[in-house]
């Protein structure tokens, strides 16, 4: 009979992240609401851990995001079952415990699923450590894609995001390109990528799914110049509507570090509402005193 699990109480100094993790705890609301209830209820649920080196030590498998912000809040010890995990098993556990939360980064997505995918092929196509002989059948990218309730070509489109250098890949994260233009982007080479970043940067326009499959077909003939994408991304969309843009650094000053493009959005919106509701009560009061 298997032992039962037990919770201990452990020194965050003895905790380290799991190598290559992909989830980060950002600055905004979700943050604030994590630090708010780990302040009035505790750390409730406990961290996943498995022993590792050097010795004494553990490495978190779930629970990054809580064990930040219990550092943050002073709190020197944390609830965690220790679990003896193979580096295929924890990296699974690890993809498994945070793709189902809410509010993940198409990023995060991107390089949880790549791990998982490379772990379940290096432990022979099993995608949990319950695995049936039955399931062995399938491809592990379509048991993995079900598991997450999407189709196997969305899988590959997020995978393919972790072959776009950073500053695309943060414009995914922003909302700004969309999967499927991203994934085609991805084939690009790292120069094509930064030369299309400066132009997106000076047009103000992202690609669409058209011009980045014709950006994609370019590349793989290697014909793609800087003359060329210039091109691709001076033509006018029909559905191209006046937008009003700033540029993230000009607004980081305003803002907290580690708040991130779409916290920056809430976070103005927020602001501009309080303000118009403020000017209307304004102009009611002056209203009924005249």
């Amino acid at each position: 009979m298997k032992d039962k699990e037990t919770i201990e109480y452990v020194s965050t100094e003895l905790l380290v992240p799991f190598k290559d993790h992909p989830f980060q705890l950002r600055d905004g609301e979700e943050k604030e609401q994590l630090l708010e209830s780990i302040k009035s209820q505790g750390t409730i649920e406990p961290l996943i851990v498995r022993p590792s080196f050097p010795a004494g030590k553990y490495e978190i498998i779930s629970g990054h995001r809580r064990m930040e912000a219990c550092k943050e809040l002073g709190i020197k010890n944390v609830p965690v079952i220790v679990r003896n995990l193979t580096d295929e098993q924890a990296a699974i556990a690890m993809a498994d415990a945070n793709l189902h939360r809410d509010n993940i980064l198409p990023s995060e997505k991107a390089f949880a699923y790549k791990m998982k995918l490379e772990a379940v092929k290096k432990q022979g196509q099993r995608t949990d450590l319950t695995s049936s002989q039955r399931d062995t059948k399938f491809r592990s990218d379509e048991q993995i894609a079900k598991s997450f309730g999407i189709g196997k070509e969305t899988l590959h489109r997020y995978i393919r995001l972790t072959h776009l250098i950073s500053e695309l890949l943060a414009m995914v994260d922003e909302g700004r390109i969309a999967l499927t233009p991203a994934s085609e982007l991805s084939y690009l080479t790292e120069s094509q990528q930064k030369a299309l970043y400066d132009e997106i940067e000076y047009t103000q326009a992202t690609p669409s799914l058209s011009q980045a499959q014709r950006l994609r077909s370019l590349s793989r003939q290697c014909r793609l110049s800087r003359d060329a994408v210039y091109a691709i991304m001076s033509e006018e969309k029909a559905n191209q509507k006046e937008q009003v843009r700033f540029k993230v650094e000009d607004l980081r000053g305003f803002f907290p570090k580690n708040y991130t493009p779409k916290d920056m959005i809430e976070t103005i919106f927020k602001l501009l509402n309080e303000y118009r509701n403020h000017t209307l009560a304004r102009k009611a009061k002056e209203r009924e005193e005249r």
